[in-house]
C-alpha cells in the first residue's frame, strides 16, 4: 500500500470522527525541549478554551504530539504514525527546519493540511505546495529587518554569523548573505556548531579574530546562550548579539539569567505583555487558567495565536468540515481576526511583520516594526 493511499484514507476517516484531530512532531525531550513544550502549551491553551465552549460544530479539537528530539528521522516516523495510525485531519505546529524538510516529500504529495510549522524556512513558502500554510514570517524577512535596523539605525557594517550546521543554519546563512548583499556588504566572519550539541568553542575562535560589530545568531537557545556568555567573557567590546525568533527568546533569557544587555531580538509576533492588546490579555488569562504552572513566552503566545486562527477558520466552514474547505478559509481569513495583529495570506504565510525588541526589566520592549 502506498504512502499516498494512506494520506487519502486518513483524511477521509478523520471527517467521520467525533473530534477534529491535529497532530505534531516536535522536540519534547533533549536540549530543545523547551521549544516543543511551549508550542504544545500555547496551542492547547486555546484548543482547551475552544473545547470548553462546545468545540467546532460540536466536535472537540484533539491535539496529538510525538517527541522527535529535534531529529529528522524521528520526525519522519512520527509523521507516518500521525497519518496512518491516528488519522489526523491536519498536521499542525511542527518544530524545526531540518525536521520539517525531512517530511516535505510526504506533505508535498498529499492533500493533508500542514499548518503553522515553527520555522521560517524558504522551502515552505512556494506555490508548489498549496496545502502548506505558514503562520509566522520568514527567516528572509527576519534577517532583512535586523540588517536594515543595524545598518540604518546603528551604522553597523561588520557582521558575523553563528549558526547551526544544518538546513536551519543554512537558511539563516543564505538569508543574511542576501540581506547584506542588497546593501553592498559581506560577512566578516562565520562560525558553526553541530545540531543538538553545545560544541561552540570552534565557532568563537573563528569569529573573535574578525572583531565584528554585530553577530547574527541562527541557533537554538542553549548553545546560543553559551556562545553569548563565552564571547562576552573573551571579547570585551560592546558588540550586538542578534538572535532570530527560533532561538526561543524567553528560554534564552532564562539561560542567561535575565542578562539581556547588547542583545537585539527578532520576533514574529508582538510581545505578550502588551496590555493594550486584546489578544495578549486573553492569552495571559487563558494560560493562567489552563496551565497555571507555565510562564508566558513568545513561543507559546505564537502557538496560541496560530491555534486561534485555525479554530476561526474551522468555525467559518459551512456544512461538512473538509481539508479543502479548511485551507480555503485559512487563506481568506479576515485580516482583523487577531485584533491588532493583521493576518494577510501572502507568500504562503499569514503574518508579514517582524518586531525587533530589547529585553528590559523582565520584558521584551518593541523598538522597531517592519512590514513585508
Amino acid at each position: 500500500m502506498s504512502v499516498i493511499f494512506f494520506f487519502f484514507t486518513a483524511s477521509y476517516k478523520s471527517m467521520e470522527k467525533n473530534s477534529i484531530i491535529l497532530g505534531a512532531s516536535l522536540p519534547l525531550t533533549g536540549i530543545n525541549s523547551h521549544l516543543g513544550k511551549d508550542v504544545v502549551v500555547g496551542a492547547n491553551t486555546y484548543f482547551s478554551h475552544t473545547n470548553a465552549r462546545g468545540g467546532v460544530q460540536g466536535k472537540k479539537i484533539e491535539f496529538i504530539q510525538y517527541d522527535d528530539k529535534y531529529e529528522p528521522e524521528n520526525t519522519f516516523s512520527n509523521t507516518i504514525k500521525l497519518i496512518t495510525k491516528d488519522d489526523v485531519f491536519a498536521l499542525f505546529g511542527f518544530v524545526g527546519t531540518p525536521t520539517v524538510k525531512r517530511v516535505m516529500p510526504l506533505i508535498a504529495e498529499s492533500n493533508i493540511p500542514f499548518i503553522a510549522p515553527y520555522t521560517g524556512a524558504s522551502f515552505l513558502r512556494t506555490k508548489d505546495t498549496p496545502n502548506i500554510i505558514n503562520f509566522r514570517s520568514s527567516y528572509t524577512e527576519e534577517l532583512d529587518a535586523l540588517v536594515e535596523y543595524l545598518t540604518k539605525q546603528k551604522n553597523i557594517s561588520r557582521f558575523a554569523i553563528f549558526y547551526q550546521n544544518d538546513d536551519y543554519g543554512e537558511e539563516g546563512y543564505i538569508a543574511l548573505s542576501n540581506a547584506l548583499s542588497k546593501r553592498n556588504l559581506t560577512l566578516s566572519a562565520e562560525g558553526t556548531y553541530k545540531r543538538n550539541t553545545l560544541s561552540i568553542r570552534h565557532a568563537i575562535h573563528e569569529i573573535e579574530t574578525a572583531k565584528p560589530e554585530a553577530i547574527i545568531l541562527v541557533g537554538s537557545y542553549k548553545p546560543t546562550a553559551r556562545f553569548i556568555e563565552k564571547v562576552k567573557e573573551q571579547i570585551p567590546s560592546k558588540m550586538i548579539f542578534c538572535p532570530i525568533s527560533f532561538v526561543n527568546a524567553d528560554a534564552l533569557m532564562g539561560e542567561l539569567h535575565g542578562k539581556g544587555d547588547n542583545i537585539l531580538f527578532s520576533q514574529t509576533v508582538p510581545s505578550y505583555d502588551d496590555f493594550y492588546s486584546k489578544e495578549a490579555t486573553e492569552y495571559l488569562k487563558n494560560l493562567a487558567f489552563y496551565y497555571p504552572e507555565e510562564k508566558p513566552s513568545l513561543v507559546s503566545y505564537e502557538a496560541y495565536l496560530a491555534a486561534k486562527t485555525v479554530v476561526t477558520a474551522l468555525k467559518a466552514i459551512n456544512g461538512i468540515i473538509t481539508p479543502s474547505k479548511f485551507l480555503d478559509k485559512l487563506k481568506h481569513i479576515a485580516p482583523q481576526t487577531l485584533d491588532n495583529i493583521p493576518l494577510v495570506y501572502h507568500n504562503a504565510q499569514l503574518l508579514n511583520q517582524v518586531y525587533l525588541s530589547n529585553y528590559v526589566n523582565g520584558k521584551f520592549e518593541i523598538i522597531q516594526k517592519y512590514e513585508y
